[in-house]
């Protein structure tokens, strides 16, 4: 990949066939984590009367969708009150349904402008910054994934498992700084 470039209203990329794959299947998987998600909130009749939708109240237990759906309001670490509690739950179960939507979309919107083949890719400053949101999903999960601290070093060893992943991440970040910096331009 060259780096994004700015030409007025447009953003342009270029990816080869095998970029393409990467960031499409990577995309793809997150977005699938993300709906099943969203199937895993509860029926509520009220919701369908009223058009408000409610999600779970509950965090994911899974590493890479709490990564993504953090908690809307922190509980103390110590003994969290009982009305903290209720509140945090009442704040995910209100506002994520909302954000998977956007998560969702996002990476809609990536599928859609990032053909299988490769190739020129222009995007609309919507649409590029639907990218940015997308692959920042991807490299949150990638990173909780591989377990990327601030002080691991750029290359891992060979025979570490995450060594090829590891830079998988640090492209994606390369792909992710230059479409802010042409977005910038």
């Amino acid at each position: 990949m060259k780096r994004w470039i700015r030409d007025g209203d447009v953003v342009v990329g270029r990816l080869d066939r095998q970029e393409a794959a990467v960031v499409r299947g990577l995309v793809s998987q997150i977005q699938d984590m993300l709906m099943a998600r969203a199937e895993e909130a509860p029926q509520d009749e009220l919701a369908e009367l009223t058009g408000i939708r409610t999600g779970p109240s509950e965090a994911p237990d899974d590493p890479i969708l709490g990564r993504l759906l953090p908690d809307f309001h922190r509980l103390d670490d110590d003994a969290p009150d009982p009305a903290e509690v209720d509140s945090a739950a009442a704040l995910r179960s209100l506002h994520e349904p909302e954000l998977l939507d956007q998560k969702t979309g996002a990476a809609e919107v990536v599928l859609q402008t990032c053909s299988p083949d490769g190739g020129e890719i222009r995007l609309s400053v919507v649409e590029a910054e639907a990218w940015l949101s997308s692959l920042n999903d991807v490299r949150l999960a990638l990173g909780t994934a591989l377990d990327v601290q601030e002080d691991m070093p750029d290359e891992l060893p060979p025979e570490d498992p995450r060594s090829p992943h590891l830079g998988v991440y640090h492209w994606l970040t390369w792909v992710q700084e230059t479409l802010v910096e042409a977005m910038l331009a």
